[in-house]
């Protein structure tokens, strides 16, 4: 099955679910394809634990959910070693990482302690507790959720950990259309609470992610378009919008998201389109703004924009 098959059955079961939110299943897929990690950012209702267990059950993985609050520690995440009083050892209790899809919610009401628990298994897929490493599942991805309103209570994602996170992705609210048709659905009978009945069926099973990976691996990427996407990311540090540019890690995050991109159309070769469309999502969150570009109104969306239209596309 080629990776275009797999992501278009991965629309109709997606569709039987979600009304919409078709671009952030093709994100969810290529951060999965290049064992990226997801924040999703949107306001409370917009279905971002929906979208996490969809994606389990296509996957046929595990799910595990992580409210995180000021009073979590990071062995709430990770996990700890108990004393067995009938064998005489510890073992490990392990923490809700261990698993395939992790969601975890409002990541920014933890301190930056708590946050940091995930630095280790975001970057190398494995935890260490007690000076023992445990690795994670192979396809462990973690989605994290933050509201983009409500800061009260919050502590920001350190750069380090945003620098981690292949997407940033802006979940946004239903067109009028397809609102009235979640209504619609609601009213025959749906019930988000109850993924049994929807009958949504596994379709990435881990050999068939790897037969994607494998098809991703073998997409070619020319000079220029490696050249383009060197000169995208060293534009933002000469930039004089920006305190803060894009990080070699954030230039190899697009290299990959662009062959994963080309891989999803069809295509075994990256455009300068594909880079395009994925340096919106793969940036924008690695980018700090000046303070006098903020006061002009500069967002960090904004700042990418400017930086490809400042930098020639190879032809």
């Amino acid at each position: 099955m080629t990776t275009q098959d797999t992501y278009s059955r991965l629309q109709v079961e997606w569709g039987k679910a979600l009304v919409g939110q078709e671009e952030t299943l093709e994100l969810l897929f290529i951060a999965l394809l290049v064992r990226g990690h997801v924040l999703l950012e949107g306001v409370p209702g917009t279905a971002k634990t929906l979208m996490a267990k969809v994606l389990a059950r296509m996957l046929g993985g595990s799910f595990k959910r992580v409210q995180f609050t000021p009073d979590l520690m990071p062995s709430d995440i990770t996990g700890t070693t108990v004393f067995d009083l009938q064998s005489g050892r510890f073992h490990l209790k392990q923490g809700p990482i261990f698993t395939d899809v992790l969601l975890a919610d409002e990541i920014n009401r933890a301190p930056a302690k708590t946050q940091a628990a995930l630095l280790e298994a975001m970057e190398e897929r494995q935890v260490t507790i007690d000076g023992q490493s445990h690795p994670l599942s192979p396809n462990f991805l973690a989605l994290a959720t933050e509201n983009p309103i409500e800061y009260e209570g919050t502590y920001p994602l350190p750069e380090a950990e945003l620098d981690r996170f292949l997407f940033k992705i802006e979940v946004p609210y239903l067109s009028e259309q397809q609102e009235l048709d979640l209504l619609m659905r609601y009213h025959q009978g749906f019930d988000a609470r109850d993924l049994d009945a929807l009958g949504i069926e596994q379709v990435a099973t881990s050999e068939v992610l790897e037969e994607c990976r494998r098809e991703v691996a073998g997409v070619t990427v020319e000079p220029d378009i490696a050249r383009y996407i060197t000169s995208i990311s060293n534009a933002s540090r000469r930039s004089p919008d920006l305190t803060l540019g894009a990080s070699p890690r954030a230039s190899v995050a697009l290299l990959l998201a662009s062959r994963a991109t080309a891989a999803v159309e069809g295509r075994s070769y990256v455009s300068p389109d594909d880079v395009k469309w994925m340096a919106r999502p793969a940036l924008a969150h690695r980018l700090i703004i000046r303070p006098e570009a903020q006061i002009e109104g500069l967002t960090p969306k904004d700042a990418v924009e400017r930086l490809l239209g400042a930098v020639a596309v190879p032809r």
